[in-house]
């Protein structure tokens, strides 16, 4: 069992046995889909495709704390998504698509995923919750736009959002030097490292949200993404910051993660909001 940074050899008995896993509302919930978040730029056909996002919501339970989910596929594929594993937990969840490379190059992606939260502080309140607590999560490319606007503030900023404001940073195996896809769009291969200003690696900051870490096994993840990982939660740690936590879940791979950190999450959502 590999014992450093809080690594869970027994996550996957944790998500049987938690009591946060199995507590969940009897309330109804609503969903609602395919709402236009980009409507303050220039449309196009493929901003008016993708950027949209679906709310899921407690009908009765008010006010409520929120996770901004973004999905995977490496920034070139995948949907939105609402992980059943969040649904019925007194929450709501804002599953948010974005534009793909090659149809667009970086940053693009990273600005729909900033215009998505930003979308989410100024409308969450009309739905019943509560502004002061929105989280935001996503799994490997949903991961990696998670920690880049949480860490970089610029790109909340130019939708006047305070990046400080997040209540909590949950990326699950997302990469922490500057993503595979910017690599391969300027001809850089996958193994070499670049940690420039689209890495979250670049923006270690002493005042950033509470942020929670979560990759697979070392040994099964894709590349170097646990050692990406902690060496971001060392930085955190050298920048001053007092809440970066990293759980590495050995014996699960870079797909098979995502399914044993829910209850991670939802810990981690508990314990910042003092419940």
């Amino acid at each position: 069992m590999k014992l450093p940074f809080l690594c869970l050899a027994f996550c996957g008995i944790l998500a049987l046995n938690s009591p946060i896993a199995l507590s969940q509302s009897s309330g109804q919930y609503v969903e609602e889909k395919d709402i236009a978040y980009r409507t303050n730029i220039e449309q196009d056909a493929y901003i008016t495709e993708r950027c949209r996002l679906d709310v899921y919501y407690p009908k009765d339970e008010k006010p409520w704390a929120t996770v901004v989910w973004f999905h995977g596929g490496g920034l070139e594929k995948g949907n939105k998504e609402i992980p059943e594993e969040l649904k019925k937990h007194g929450l709501a969840i804002v599953a948010a698509n974005y534009r793909f490379s090659p149809a667009v190059k970086a940053p693009a992606y990273i600005d729909d995923a900033a215009a998505a939260v930003a979308w989410t502080f100024q409308n969450i309140e009309r739905f019943g919750g509560d502004k002061t607590k929105i989280f935001v999560s996503g799994h490997s490319a949903g991961g990696y736009l998670t920690a880049m606007i949480g860490l970089d503030k610029s790109w909340l900023a130019q939708y006047d959002i305070d990046a400080n404001a997040i209540a909590g940073l949950i990326p699950f195996s997302g990469q922490t030097v500057t993503h595979f896809t910017i690599r391969k769009e300027r001809g850089i291969p996958d193994t070499k490292v670049l940690v420039d200003s689209l890495a979250p690696l670049n923006h270690t900051r002493k005042d950033a949200p509470p942020m929670l870490l979560i990759t697979g096994d070392r040994e099964l993840e894709l590349l170097g993404r646990y050692e990406e990982n902690a060496y971001l939660w060392r930085m955190m740690k050298v920048s001053g910051h007092n809440r970066t936590e990293l759980y590495e879940l050995d014996g699960y791979d870079h797909g098979g993660m995502a399914k044993p950190a829910f209850p991670l999450l939802l810990k981690f959502i508990h314990s910042t909001l003092g419940k």
